[in-house]
């Protein structure tokens, strides 16, 4: 992991069996993420993948994410 400042960080995450990441506990902390919050992923062939907020998308997007039921997951 690298923290260059309060602005940047840097890590390594593993992709686990079933597709998930673990965002390090820095980044959570950097944007005050929370277990059950949402956040947006975006994907491009040629520049990669970006994971964003929702507060952060402009507020015709952060609405139509508003609307989303979170899915309610079944315990294994």
């Amino acid at each position: 992991m690298k923290k260059k400042s309060d602005r940047y960080f840097m890590s390594a995450v593993k992709i686990g069996p079933k597709g998930q990441i673990v965002i390090p506990k820095e980044a959570r902390e950097m944007f005050g993420l929370e277990p059950g919050d949402m956040v947006v992923l975006m994907a491009d062939k040629k520049k990669g993948i970006a994971m964003q907020t929702i507060e952060s998308l402009s507020p015709m997007l952060r609405g139509v994410f508003d609307t989303i039921q979170p899915e309610v997951e079944e315990d294994e």
